[in-house]
């Protein structure tokens, strides 16, 4: 295992750097200059042990796709995603007065180790005209630095609990119309050397466009990059009181792509809308494990049963 070094610019940025000098994750919470684009905080770089970046950043297809950030497509007329609307019947529209945002409020919990950083973020979302809708908890735990096995792990969780005196209601493209456009909840966008690579999950042999929709404990993503003669992996997790219908608020789906763009989404209202009553919480708990190497279904099994929840 390694030891991590982390370093914080007050008000800007987390980073945390590996033993051997490479930054594997930069975690920025300063507020985004671009308004339509949803300020929120975003994962960017993401870096394998080799330094193989596996993040996008303002893509030109997508510029509201930030590295790993939680979003929310369609919660109550609101987007809290990014960019484009989209509207039953008639197609995306640029509409910014539906664009929400989420408020870094501070990081009450801090703690560095040898091998381990933890942190727990207060986040505040606040819709376009300025009224406060939610309040959320959000931890952050890098993990498990293997040089050995050239993998490293981010858990990312969130609590989050409706401020307003009616309920929120949680939905997607999909819930408003467009098939197969579930996309919603934590979100990666690859950058473009992912794109065209192979997805793959537990038990079956399907590539992303037939994974789309589907339920699984977890789901992996490989490609072969531009400019180095090297493979990345990443495999993204859910903890697993997500898929238990007794603790779950809602049933999540992957929504994934590799053409045209890389993404992968811990959808969770893909394809029916959920409320959250007033003063109600929701939590998920997701892993994503960032792994130099073209991995297959059995060595991603057999390396998160090394990781217990």
């Amino acid at each position: 295992m390694s030891t991590l070094s982390v370093s914080h610019t007050h008000g800007d940025h987390i980073a945390v750097t590996a033993a051997n000098g490479t930054e594997i994750l930069r975690y920025v919470y300063r507020p985004d200059p671009e308004a339509f684009e949803s300020r929120k905080p975003y994962a960017h770089p993401v870096r394998t042990l080799a330094g193989r970046t596996v993040t996008g950043y303002r893509p030109s297809d997508h510029r509201w796709h930030k590295g790993l950030q939680m979003t929310a497509s369609h919660l109550s007329g609101q987007n809290f995603w990014g960019g484009n609307c989209y509207v039953h019947g008639e197609g995306y529209r640029a509409l910014p007065e539906r664009i929400g945002s989420m408020r870094h409020d501070g990081f009450p919990g801090f703690t560095v180790e040898d091998d381990r950083l933890t942190l727990t973020e207060n986040l505040t979302w606040i819709e376009n005209a300025g009224a406060e809708w939610a309040r959320e908890e959000r931890g952050l735990t890098v993990h498990s630095v293997d040089e050995e096995a050239g993998a490293w792990a981010l858990d990312w969780s969130i609590r989050l609990t409706n401020t307003r005196a009616e309920p929120l209601l949680f939905g997607s493209p999909t819930t408003a119309g467009r098939e197969m456009a579930g996309y919603t909840g934590l979100q990666w966008r690859g950058p473009r050397d992912f794109t065209g690579g192979t997805a793959f999950a537990p038990g079956t042999d399907a590539d992303a466009a037939e994974l789309m929709g589907t339920r699984s404990p977890w789901l992996a993503f490989t490609t072969e990059h531009d400019d180095v003669d090297a493979h990345s992996t990443l495999v993204f997790a859910h903890a697993p009181e997500n898929l238990d219908q007794t603790t779950a608020i809602h049933p999540s789906h992957w929504f994934v792509r590799a053409e045209p763009i890389p993404t992968v989404a811990f959808s969770w209202a893909f394809f029916e809308e959920f409320e959250l009553p007033p003063g109600a919480s929701f939590a998920y708990r997701y892993r994503v494990v960032v792994a130099d190497g073209a991995w297959d279904g059995d060595r991603a099994a057999t390396y998160l049963k090394r990781l217990p929840w």
